[in-house]
């Protein structure tokens, strides 16, 4: 089994992205409310210009503090906790963890959609490049589930993933709720029952081309 290759340029925006989002959680122990995108900034070594790719308005970082941090902090338990190499029971630990909350929190969850669109609209308006105001937890998650398939080529890894996220997260809830009108439980029953059978379909037919 071959160790999957790392994205060096994506980890280091992860870790500077978690960098600025734990010196602003601690500013906001400290002081009782959440600071600035400057002074969180400040507080993590990092520059100004740097903090605002990841957090372009104050209240991106305000949604990500209040809103979305606090509440998938029992999805990163889960994920560190995974046991075992059968990847379809990973996998629907990571489901049976994070679609509910977003359910529960669905308010939130969709704030935070609407901030990471409105910033794409403002930034295509204003002909810039749009910032990665999401951190792609789903992403990093998934790799943790996938690990016990480390010798799974890399591009077959990757299409599955992204399969595989289409099952997760808010973004999907409202496909199910918005266009498809289905209830909290339906939505929840067809995004696991989805998970379980894109993950089934990409390991066979990737069984089936190792055959050939």
């Amino acid at each position: 089994m071959t160790a999957r290759q790392e994205d060096p340029r994506a980890n280091q925006k992860r870790r500077t992205r978690a960098a600025i989002v734990e010196a602003a959680q601690r500013l906001q122990a400290d002081e009782g409310e959440p600071p600035t995108v400057a002074r969180a900034a400040e507080a993590a070594g990092v520059s100004r210009a740097t903090a605002y790719r990841y957090f372009p308005t104050q209240e991106s970082l305000v949604i990500e503090l209040a809103d979305v941090t606090p509440k998938v902090a029992s999805v990163e338990v889960v994920l560190a906790e995974l046991e075992g190499s059968d990847v379809e029971q990973r996998l629907l630990a990571l489901v049976d963890a994070f679609n509910p909350i977003a359910v529960a929190e669905e308010d939130h969850f969709r704030r935070a959609i609407w901030v990471a669109q409105d910033t794409w609209l403002r930034s295509e308006r204003a002909g810039e490049e749009p910032p990665a105001v999401r951190e792609g937890r789903r992403m990093r998650w998934l790799d943790r589930v996938l690990e016990p398939l480390g010798d799974l080529p890399e591009d077959r890894r990757r299409r599955l993933e992204a399969g595989l996220a289409l099952t997760l997260g808010m973004d999907s809830l409202a496909i199910m709720k918005d266009v498809c009108g289905l209830d909290d439980d339906e939505a929840l029953a067809v995004l696991r029952w989805a998970a379980t059978a894109l993950l089934r379909a990409g390991l066979e037919q990737d069984a089936g081309v190792e055959r050939g």
